[in-house]
Formats: C-alpha cells, structure tokens, sequence
C-alpha cells in the first residue's frame, strides 16, 4: 500500500501549516507523506516559528527545504485539513477532510507559539493513530479475505461463515 499525501492547508502558508507539515515529517514520514501550501505565498517561513520549531523539537524547517508553497505545487493530496480558517478556508478546488481550527500565532508572544506548536503535535499524533487504526483493519480485512481463499480451495469452508461451501 503506498503512503497516503496529507496536505496542510492555510491561506498564506508560512506559519501553522508550516509548522504541520514538519511534525508530520518528523512524527510520521514512514506512514504519510507531509505536504504543506496555501492560496497565496509569503517570501519566508513565520521565523518565529522556524526558531521555536528548533528550539522545542530540534527541527530546522528551512534546512529540511520547507517554504512557503501555493496548492498547485504539491501533489495532489489524499487527505486535506485546513489549519483553521477564522473568517473563511481557501479554496482548494475540493472539500477538507477535517479543520483542526488552530489559532494563527503570526505576531504573538513566544509562549502562544509553544501552545500552537503543541496543539498542532496533538493534533497530528491524533490523525496518526486513526491512520494506524484504518491501515491495521484494511491489512486485517485483505488478510481474512485471503485465509478465506485458501481454505475453500483446501478444506471447502470460509472463515467468515464458518460453513462448507
């Protein structure tokens, strides 16, 4: 099964979905792919967020190659969340799959950015466990469709039922 694209949405894409897209990186590279972008562009990454990204989780999101991306150069996503939309969300040319409503920290203090930064953590450690729950019963649900091949070819009877076919 090949890793589902998650993209993280915000208008401007310099901050919360920023901040998102390297949590999830770092938290879930071997289950998702990270992708973050926006309906308009800023020149830098928040660098608010980029020192305190460092400082809390030794993460160096400009180092990695983050930057600040509009929607149409990501692939286009399985799952995307909005990162809260206050007035109205971007749009994206489809639905959101979820809105984690998180405040914009742009321009407040440090420790509303920790609050934000560990929001957005939870957030995502959240829809890593769901993930997880939905890939476990997809791989047990292929795994009895098989068993039940082979033993009604071998022994004529399938698990789901119990009887001989």
């Amino acid at each position: 099964m090949s890793k589902k694209k998650i993209a993280f949405i915000c208008v401007h894409n310099s901050c919360r979905s920023q901040i998102a897209e390297a949590l999830g990186r770092h938290l879930a590279s071997d289950v998702f792919e990270s992708y973050s972008a926006g309906t308009e562009t800023k020149p830098q990454i928040n660098q608010d967020a980029v020192r305190i990204m460092k400082e809390l989780h030794g993460i160096d999101m400009e180092a990695e190659g983050q930057h600040s991306k509009l929607i149409n150069d990501i692939p286009d996503p399985d799952i995307a969340i909005s990162m809260g939309c206050n007035v109205g969300c971007p749009f994206i040319g489809r639905p959101f799959d979820d809105n984690w409503g998180i405040e914009d920290p742009t321009g407040k203090s440090d420790e509303k950015f920790k609050i934000v930064i560990e929001q957005i953590r939870n957030e995502a450690l959240y829809f890593l466990k769901k993930l997880w729950k939905f890939i476990k019963a997809l791989f047990l649900k292929d795994t009895l469709k098989t068993l039940n091949i082979c033993n009604k070819r071998r022994f004529g009877i399938s698990l789901s039922s119990g009887e001989k076919s």
